[in-house]
């Protein structure tokens, strides 16, 4: 997490003379002020935001009553992503998990990796196709843990009838 908030530190340095701070940008302000009154950003917590800007280095996403955040492209997607256009557009609605929140500065830090996100199909009446499932490391060890047990289970039910069986 530390990693994030010294890449949004760099962006400075990263875009030289043109104006990065995500907190004075008139248009940014103006796009996340919309009708909503400030609320505060839960770390960990996951939000929809709207692609706001694409920027080299990242994506600037909108949040519900709050100040716009920083998806860098290395927190898009678990893969190499080569460029943000490549994956977003302006006005795309994506769920993003903040992963920190400087105090001093306002910045917030977004990430789009291991999030389901959901995709739009024309040819749907519903529209949306459902993301697929994540499994995490602890799921899968439950999972393994209830699959030995009923495999256990099985087996001796198994082994009686083909005892019975011998018996006849």
């Amino acid at each position: 997490m530390t990693e994030n908030v010294e890449a949004l530190g760099q962006i400075d340095e990263i875009e030289g003379p043109e104006e990065t701070d995500l907190a004075e940008d008139d248009d940014l302000a103006d796009d996340s002020e919309e009708g909503s009154e400030s609320q505060p950003i839960v770390v960990g917590n996951i939000y929809m935001g709207k692609v706001l800007k694409i920027k080299p280095f990242g994506a600037i996403v909108s949040l519900p009553g709050s100040a716009p955040g920083l998806v860098h492209i290395s927190q898009i997607a678990a893969g190499y992503v080569q460029s943000v256009e490549d994956v977003l557009e302006v006005g795309d609605e994506v769920h993003v998990r903040v992963l920190s929140q400087d105090a001093a500065s306002g910045k917030i830090s977004l990430s789009m990796k291991d999030i389901p996100q959901m995709e739009y199909d024309e040819d749907d009446p519903d529209g949306y196709i459902p993301p697929p499932a994540v499994v995490t490391p602890a799921a899968a060890a439950a999972f393994e843990e209830k699959f030995k047990a009923w495999q256990k289970v099985s087996n001796e039910r198994i082994a009686g009838l083909n005892k019975r069986n011998k018996r006849r």
